[in-house]
């Protein structure tokens, strides 16, 4: 790709995945699939929604990509470097040029 045609963001592969834990060690019987492979790119001027029925991962996968919470696997990539490996303070830089904004129902 070239510089104009680069993703601003790049999600590949997304997962979030929580264990379910049971039994007197709690240990884990079973994984929900909150964010299962979830891919998509948006470029520079563009803006994405992520809409769906309640409990569907919506806010879970910008958790993820903001790195609020961590993606089990995936890619996220944003304005050319990998978010998943940036350091605690390059991610609070990181973070000041993204945002999540919630729709408020009432």
């Amino acid at each position: 790709m070239t510089e104009s045609t680069t993703p601003l963001l790049q999600v590949t592969g997304l997962k979030k995945y929580f264990p379910v834990r049971s039994g007197l060690f709690s240990r884990v019987s079973a994984w929900v699939k909150a964010v299962d492979d979830v891919t998509f790119h948006l470029n520079q001027g563009e803006t994405l929604g992520l809409v769906g029925e309640s409990g569907c991962g919506k806010t879970t996968v910008g958790r993820s990509i903001l790195r609020l919470m961590e993606p089990t696997d995936g890619q996220v990539t944003f304005e050319g470097r990998d978010v998943l490996k940036l350091t605690p303070k390059e991610l609070r830089q990181a973070r000041r040029r993204m945002q999540l904004i919630f729709q408020d129902p009432y």
